[in-house]
């Protein structure tokens, strides 16, 4: 199997410049280099992750599939380790494997740099995770941040000191100061106070960055002379932390004496979010009697203090605070005894906004949801968190997991996460609670979400025997539905009674929501039971009530299942083609990746149907690369049409243009990808075999290699590691169906020659 074309996502920022660190950068860079587990340690605030964001960045271009960034501050539940990552990988969890196996698979051909930041708080769980990484994925670099090392076998430990005083230190005083206070200059008169600063401050990065921020208020001098008083009167009494420790604790408690009481409650308040917030989540968790004024005019306030960092979003702006100052905020919430009070609050806060995600999720403001809920989805797991751990609190954690089922399977793919967080509950919440049938029925929805279909089954007889008593029609419909999904899957008769009778439930109590997937499963179904013009009537009610009602989702998907009649059934192909391109369109704005390679995988089908093969085989190639971003198999997701048309289009071909088609698809930039799905591309594929899948470096790379070069001489030429180059020429071998160097030379010859020409 040839690697991804379209290397997954580097999820990392840096909000301000990088200074200094040349001689770290270049030792990371060698590590990163030689090694496949490295560990960069150093103390809270000494700037591990700035220096990792920083080499990433820069090693990009020697990691052929990626570069991936995974921030691990924002996680409390080890349990749920390999789900980030996966998630950060683009995978979904929709099967029955365990989700480390899912990464593992993922990441076993592929040359990626992993980096796991913030591991002092998931040290076990983090050199588990690397060492079944670094024992199964050859190719793969785990870079590891934290406050000591993992102590796994094979670990290159670099740890990081603090800034050189006269040097670094004094640079990064200077470049944070002028962010803030453009006009201040570094000058003779000030030189001697910024070189004290930079003494008292040990060099610690974010110490320094903190003094900085109150340079629009103080000179220099001032704030030397501040943290001289201030240092002395901290250290004169027994101190058990390292010193740097105690420096960069003292530069914090500093700055936090030198907030208002106003600004001292909302960072303390603040530091129950996990991950980002946005202004109203910080209103409504930090509003009370010690926060007088506007929130807003507060958090401006700690954005001056640098205690909060700002991230624009594409419809508003959210916050983040740094893990050292949200502990430091931990700490003195917990010394008000305020703790429990506000981690409530801030439970609340998330308990109503699912609920309200849910009431709206069938509506306009679908898309606007999902950008919201993926944005917080480390509050939420927060909050169920937190509801589970406390006493009396599980039943709030059976609500909120009940919730936006959709979110959790359709746009998110993470099914075998929602389906923890739903076990969790049923076993912490009380037998006779209310939800509970409900959410038994939600969690089989899961299973069969995930092909678990015993699971689904078993699920459904007890969710069947807890409705029983409840003489309820909308849950025993519900029911039926999950039931006739699984039956589907299946492929048992009688499953479009089951969904007819699902949605004639639904149309009855008015619930479009729930009447909406009835339909699908109902007109799939009905086509493969023999009748395609009643399949197409339920699908048009779809289209219909997801159109009046403004769900993008649902009409992407009544799109899709209109397609698959046209394409199965001996319908309009032409048809099946507009309806293919808008549902992709329609996904594409959600942001629901699984449904996008449904959506791929399906267009090439419909190209296969109209005798374009070439076409088809392409998008075959771009749709491989999705199923292996969202850890899917096509050949069970999508099992008979898949097969059918894959079949079809290669027997048209001849293996060798079909795979090479394949492989240019396969090749694709995303964006590239996307254009020639919907038929944007600029130059649609007219013969193979006078195209390259070769990515712009490997094309360059096997240039050379004609003209005798060495991997070594191509390294030097190029400025890149030897390691880069053989990954290069490997890929190129198996893009090309080569075997050797000779043949790689051969082909460039002839290309070139026939671009001469």
């Amino acid at each position: 199997m040839s690697v991804s074309g379209q290397p997954p996502a580097v999820v990392h920022g840096q909000w301000t410049s990088f200074v200094g660190r040349r001689e770290e950068v270049a030792e990371l860079r060698r590590l990163i280099g030689d090694n496949r587990l490295v560990m960069l340690t150093g103390p809270g605030g000494v700037g591990k992750t700035r220096l990792a964001g920083q080499v990433m960045d820069q090693v990009m271009r020697a990691f052929g599939d990626g570069v991936v960034f995974v921030g691990l501050a924002e996680l409390r539940d080890d349990a749920l380790l390999a789900t980030l990552v996966a998630d950060r990988l683009g995978l979904h969890d929709q099967s029955d494997r365990p989700t480390l196996q899912s990464v593992l698979e993922f990441l076993r051909e592929r040359r990626i740099l992993l980096v796991l930041d913030n591991c002092e708080h998931l040290v076990e769980a983090c050199a588990a995770f690397a060492f079944a990484v670094i024992a199964d994925c050859p190719e793969v670099v785990v870079l590891a941040t934290g406050r000591q090392s993992l102590g796994v076998a094979g670990e290159r430990i670099l740890p990081l000191a603090p800034l050189e005083i006269s040097g670094d230190a004094v640079n990064l005083f200077v470049d944070r100061a002028r962010a803030v206070a453009p006009a201040f200059e570094r000058t003779a008169d000030n030189e001697a106070d910024l070189r004290r600063i930079a003494e008292r401050l040990d060099g610690l990065p974010l110490a320094i960055e903190l003094a900085a921020a109150r340079i629009r208020s103080l000179s220099p001098g001032q704030i030397a002379k501040r943290l001289s008083s201030r240092l002395t009167l901290l250290t004169s009494g027994a101190r058990t932390a390292p010193e740097r420790q105690q420096t960069l604790r003292d530069t914090i408690e500093w700055s936090f004496e030198l907030c208002s009481p106003a600004e001292q409650a909302v960072w303390a308040q603040a530091s129950v979010f996990a991950g980002t917030f946005d202004i109203n989540a910080a209103a409504a968790v930090c509003a009370g009697p010690d926060v007088d004024g506007d929130v807003l005019d507060i958090i401006d306030g700690l954005l001056d203090k640098s205690v909060l960092q700002r991230e624009d979003g594409a419809d508003r702006v959210r916050y983040r605070m740094l893990e050292t100052l949200r502990e430091y905020g931990r700490e003195r919430l917990a010394e008000r005894g305020d703790e429990e009070r506000v981690a409530r609050r801030h439970r609340d806060w998330f308990d109503q906004l699912t609920a309200t995600a849910d009431a709206e999720w069938v509506s306009p403001k679908q898309v606007e949801w999902a950008a919201r809920l993926r944005a917080d989805h480390a509050n939420i797991r927060a909050a169920l968190g937190w509801s589970l751990a406390h006493p009396g609190e599980a039943g709030v954690a059976l609500r909120m997991a009940c919730r936006l089922d959709e979110y959790w399977a359709e746009v998110r793919g993470l099914s075998a996460e929602a389906q923890l967080w739903l076990d969790r509950a049923l076993a912490a919440a009380p037998a006779d609670h209310p939800n509970r049938p409900f959410a038994v029925t939600v969690a089989a929805l899961y299973s069969m979400w995930l092909t678990k279909l015993d699971d689904t089954d078993e699920r459904l007889t007890v969710a069947a025997e807890l409705a029983a008593a409840s003489d309820d029609d909308v849950l025993d419909g519900y029911i039926t539905y999950v039931r006739a999904r699984e039956s589907m899957l299946r492929l048992r008769a009688g499953t479009a009674a089951l969904a007819g009778s699902a949605a004639a439930t639904f149309r009855r109590h008015g619930i479009i929501r729930r009447e909406l997937p009835s339909l699908l499963t109902q007109g799939i179904s009905t086509a493969y039971e023999g009748d395609p013009e009643a399949a197409r009537r339920a699908l048009h009610r779809m289209l219909s009530l997801a159109t009046h009602v403004g769900a993008a989702c649902q009409q992407a998907t009544a799109y899709f299942g209109l397609l698959i009649v046209e394409v199965r059934f001996g319908g309009d192909v032409d048809a099946a083609t507009r309806y293919g391109q808008e549902a992709l369109r329609l996904d594409l704005q959600v942001g629901a990746q699984a449904a996008v390679t449904y959506r791929i995988d399906a267009l090439a089908w419909v190209a296969d149907r109209q005798g374009n093969h070439l076409r088809a085989a392409t998008l075959f190639g771009i749709a491989a690369t999705k199923w292996d971003a969202i850890g899917y198999v096509p050949e069970v997701a999508a099992s008979v049409p898949h097969r059918k048309y894959l079949k079809s289009t290669r027997e048209a071909l001849g293996d060798a243009r079909f795979d090479r088609a394949f492989a240019i698809g396969r090749a694709m930039a995303e964006d590239a990808a996307i254009r020639y799905a919907l038929d944007e591309h600029a130059e649609d594929v007219a013969d193979p075999d006078e195209l390259s899948p070769l990515s712009k470096r490997e094309v360059e790379i096997a240039e050379l290699v004609a003209k005798g070069m060495t991997n070594r001489q191509i390294a030097t030429r190029l400025v890149i590691s030897l390691r880069t180059v053989d990954t290069h020429v490997r890929n190129t071998l198996t893009k090309l169906d080569f075997t050797s160097r000779a043949q790689i030379a051969a082909w460039a010859a002839s290309r070139y020659h026939r671009s001469a020409g």
